[in-house]
């Protein structure tokens, strides 16, 4: 059997995870062994994370909608469901935004919401 020289790809392998772990602290930016463990969480952590700030996003949207629509005398709900019967495609992110950016354009669209009862 011949002989296998594999430094090249063996090194290149052991730089490129090294490479990800720049920044980290210690010996986990370092040592090879260690930064492999730390580079797999980090990445384990940032796929499931990717999931969870859709979750977080969307929570902080329907919290900042709530307080806004309850100065204007409506629930979340009875707000999000009259605007579904007015046909208004306004998006939770962007009714968000008109509730901290642009109130006079929220209540705007709250007394629309009002309006369109049953």
């Amino acid at each position: 059997m011949t002989r296998v020289k594999r430094g090249n790809v063996a090194r290149k392998r052991r730089n490129k995870i090294l490479k990800l772990a720049k920044g980290f602290r210690g010996s986990h930016s370092t040592l090879f062994r260690t930064a492999n463990q730390q580079v797999m969480k980090a990445l384990r952590s940032a796929y499931r994370d990717r999931k969870n700030k859709k979750r977080d996003f969307r929570r902080l949207w329907i919290t900042r909608i709530n307080a806004a629509s309850r100065q204007h005398g409506l629930s979340y709900s009875q707000l999000m469901g009259n605007l579904k019967k007015a046909d208004v495609q306004l998006n939770r992110k962007m009714l968000a935004q008109l509730a901290v950016l642009d109130p006079a354009s929220f209540s705007k669209v709250a007394e629309l919401a009002s309006q369109t009862k049953g």
